[in-house]
Formats: C-alpha cells, structure tokens, sequence
C-alpha cells in the first residue's frame, strides 16, 4: 500500500494555497494596479527557484467524518528564492486574504521566514502589503494581547544579513514597521502607502480627514519623512532596485562583499574632472556626473535620493569591487548638512560598515546649515551623530576633498583617528569657517570707519591675502593634507588604495559590536 492518497491531498492543499483569497479578490487585486504575492514573487525570482514553505497553513473546515470542506489559507507566503544565482528568504504578505492582516495569519510562519534568513545567513526581502492589525481577532481569541512578537529577531538580524522592505500596497502598523525597519526600502508610486494607522484610526482619533496617500504615499516618505530609501515608478522597477541594491552585498556579515569582472581600465582619465569644479566660489556643478566619471562605467547605484538631498549615497564599484560612495550636492543647501541629510549620511556608513564596504568620500562640505529652522530641527546633534557613526567604523576609508571643507559638519569627511587618509584637489579650501563672510566678521570694526569705496578696496585686499592663506598648498608644505593630486589621477589613486584596503577586510568579517542604526 502506497501513500498516493495523502500525496494527492498535499498537491490540492497547494492548489488551495495557489488560489489565494480566491478569483474575486485577485481580480481586485489587479484592478487595484498592484501584483498577487505569488505574481511578485515570481517576478522577482529567478524562474523555477521559489521553494515554499508552509503552503498548507491556514483555517481547514471539516465535516463530520473529519473530511476537509474547505481551506482559507494563511495570508503570508513564504519560502526561498534565488536572485541573480544566489539564495536569499523571502516573506510576503497576501492581501486578497483580510487585506494581508498581519493577526489574521499564522504570525509563526512570516516569522519563521525571518529567523529561516538569520539561521542559515542569507538575505532578506519582504514584500509588504498588510492592513495590520484587526479588532476581529478579539472574536476569535476571547482577549487582548500585548504588542510584539518576542520571537521576531528585528532589530539584531540587521546587525547580521541584508534585510529589505517592499512596501507594494497599503502598510499599516506592523505592514509599515516590516517595510522601514529595512537596510533598504522601496515603495511603488502611487500604489503604495505607510502609516502608523490608516485614514479612519486618524479620523476617529485626531479628527482629520485625509485619504491613504495624503497619509502615507511615496511623495511624504521618500521626500520628507525619510521613512522609506527609494520611490520605484511600477512594482517591476522595484523589484530591479532590489536586484541591484543586493548585488553590491554579501549574504550576510561573515562573508566579503561579491567582486564581478571588469574590463574599465584602472587608470582611466578623465578630461572633464579638471574643469569639473567651477571656479566661480558660487556656482554649482553635478555631484553625481564627478561620482560617474571616476567610478566603473554603468556601477552607480544611488539610494534614498529624495531626502537629505544635500548629500548623495550610492554604491559602486571600482575594479568590479563594490564600494560606498558619499558626495556633498551644492545644489542644495550648497551642499551644507541639514538635520535630513545627517540621518541619511549616518545610516549609509552604518549600512557600509556593516557589510565591509570601503567607502569613498567625495567632500565639498560648506558647514552646518544654520537658522531658526536648522536649530529646531537640531542639525547640530545630526552633525555630531555623523561624526560619532564615522568614529565607531572600522571600514576602510578615504576621502577626496572636491571643494570645500569648513566649520563643525566638515570634521565628517573621514575617520580623525588612525591614519585619517584624504586627497586635496587643488579647487579644495578649508577652515573654521570661509573667508567669504568671515574677514567682514573680523574686521569689522575697521571696515565700518572706512568710506564705502575706501571699505570696498581694504574688504578687497583682506579678502585676496586670506585667499592665499586658504590655498591647499600651504597646507601641503605642512603635510597637514597627504596629497594634492590632479582630478584625473582619481579613479587610479582610488584603485591603488582599494587594492590595500581589500586585503583588510577579511579580518573585519563578522558581527560588530553594535548593531546598525536605522
């Protein structure tokens, strides 16, 4: 006697599983604009590599001859897929199924996903759609339950594997803790959105009407809130943002970042970096052109564009090994450091040092943004906090002063203890605070006893002997810079230095002391 018969039922469970919430709800679904869970998952799979686990959890119905009548699966699918060849876990939520309710499911199995990644050291990515937690539950337990879930790992797993968050629907309390407690996070224009409660708990408890994207769409939290990294167009582009941004990682901390061939030549020049920094002290230039042209041809990989815009962070490689690349952005704020962009640029070394990526430092820092909004906004604990995340890394660092580099935000250009390595263009100035502004402050007293052309002509001639004392020469002649090199001889120098700093990271695998700070 064989087994076939309880064989046949684990293959129409699955088939039951496979329906989902059923062909109205799918549909839907779809009318919503948005993807099943199962549809994700196979987008963002490599074809034929998703391995469930769990397809039978959910609530079975009986007769009384204990035969199954019907079977309403657990709004969570989870399991392993492969991504570009490599294994990574994978947890969705179902919301054709009570709007993927993160209580309406078998919380064991979206977090048996989790642990499943953490135990056996592989990526992370969650799709998340949930209407979070549900009063009906109430019916069913007869009680409350203190929130949490102490067997959820979340904030130690990212002190040891890649976690992602998808926020592909509506995510609403613990749908949007899952979507922003991530290394990276995407949310779908239009089609998504986050908040802590959704538009009726507002309405009820504040008194204010808004709808789902007012609340919580991609424009409030990839732009101002920072809650969430990246803004992805259509679920298909986020889904390739997840492709890339775990390309440049390894599984997990115990391993080194993933090196691809390269056929850009080490030593490339480029023309353009020695005109690229205008002369002009006022005018702007394009950060991420410079970042372009010294790094390998096609590498970039810019996260959390949106918010703190005066500093950009991307990934990219340099001889096909991946690094952290940080650069200050004058067009806005000048490139100075607002309280947004302090948490940006804390978050990515964290992120960087975490997975053992050297980072390189593009600096053209011009201080702490100041005014009444700066301080309320408290920009001065945000540059501190920079400072201390800079400080407490162990990744190999270098940074290459572009343009300017002054006041209290320029002590995060690089590590101060050790041997603190940076390169000067020539186009670098650097200080207290810059003479442009500074010598009316110092003399002003004898610039206001002066005639106005009397005081233009003295302002003149202050100013051209403290731009003389400004030029990174005699900071050279000091040795209180390293080097000054030609703009053209960046992508070399950088080969040359990474090729050093590889050899160091071998012994930097492993869990830091502290966890990353999110």
């Amino acid at each position: 006697m064989s087994w076939q018969k309880e064989v046949d039922e684990i293959a129409r469970r699955r088939k039951i599983a496979e329906d989902l919430g059923g062909a109205e709800a799918v549909e839907r679904q779809h009318a919503a604009g948005r993807f099943t869970v199962r549809e994700r998952i196979a987008k963002l799979a490599d074809p034929g590599s998703f391995r469930e686990m769990g397809a039978m959890a959910g609530k079975g119905t009986y007769d009384a001859k204990h035969n199954l009548v019907s079977v309403r699966p657990s709004n969570a699918v989870i399991g392993t897929i492969k991504i570009d060849g490599r294994k990574v876990s994978v947890d969705g939520d179902d919301w054709t199924i009570r709007g993927g309710s993160s209580e309406a499911t078998v919380s064991e199995k979206w977090i048996y996903a989790e642990n499943y990644a953490l135990e056996m050291r592989l990526p992370l990515v969650r799709l998340v759609e949930s209407a979070g937690g549900s009063v009906r539950l109430l019916e069913q337990q007869a009680s409350t339950k203190i929130p949490g879930y102490p067997t959820w790992l979340m904030a130690s797993m990212l002190g040891y594997i890649p976690v992602v968050g998808l926020a592909l629907g509506p995510c609403a309390g613990l749908g949007a803790l899952k979507a922003a407690c991530a290394h990276f996070s995407v949310m779908v224009k239009g089609t998504s959105q986050v908040f802590a409660g959704g538009p009726p708990v507002v309405e009820r408890g504040m008194g204010v009407k808004v709808d789902k994207e007012e609340l919580g769409g991609s424009h409030i939290h990839t732009r101002e809130s920072g809650v969430i990294g990246n803004e992805a167009e259509t679920e298909e582009e986020a889904f390739d943002m997840v492709r890339k941004f775990l390309s440049y990682l390894p599984s997990s901390v115990f391993e080194a970042p993933p090196v691809i061939d390269c056929d850009d030549p080490r030593d490339r020049r480029e023309e353009e970096l020695l005109s690229i920094i205008p002369r002009e002290r006022r005018r702007v230039y394009k950060p991420r052109r410079l970042i372009e042209l010294v790094m390998d041809k096609g590498s970039v990989f810019e996260m959390t564009r949106h918010y703190g815009r005066s500093v950009v962070t991307c990934f990219a490689r340099l001889d096909g090994r991946p690094v952290g690349v940080i650069a200050n952005d004058p067009m806005f704020y000048g490139g100075g450091l607002t309280r947004a962009a302090a948490e940006k640029m804390e978050a990515f070394i964290d992120l960087c040092d975490t997975f053992h990526l050297p980072v390189v430092n593009f600096v053209d820092q011009p201080g702490t943004v100041v005014g009444p909004e700066a301080e309320r906004m408290g920009t001065v604990k945000g540059s501190v906090r920079v400072v201390s995340a800079i400080e407490q890394s162990q990744v190999p660092w270098c940074a290459i002063i572009v343009r300017r580099l002054y006041g209290l935000a320029g002590t995060t250009y690089g590590r101060l203890q050790g041997i603190n390595l940076h390169y000067a263009w020539p186009s670098a100035r650097w200080g207290s605070i810059p003479v442009s502004g500074g010598v009316e402050a110092a003399y002003r007293k004898e610039l206001e006893a002066l005639s106005p052309e009397e005081r233009a002509e003295r302002l003149a001639e202050l100013e051209e002997m403290y731009d003389h004392l400004e030029s990174p020469f005699l900071t050279a002649e000091r040795f209180k810079v390293p080097d000054i090199i030609d703009p053209r001889e960046t992508r070399a120098l950088l080969n040359d230095w990474l090729d050093d700093a590889w050899r160091l990271l071998p012994e930097q695998l492993g869990v830091k002391s502290r966890t990353i700070r999110i």
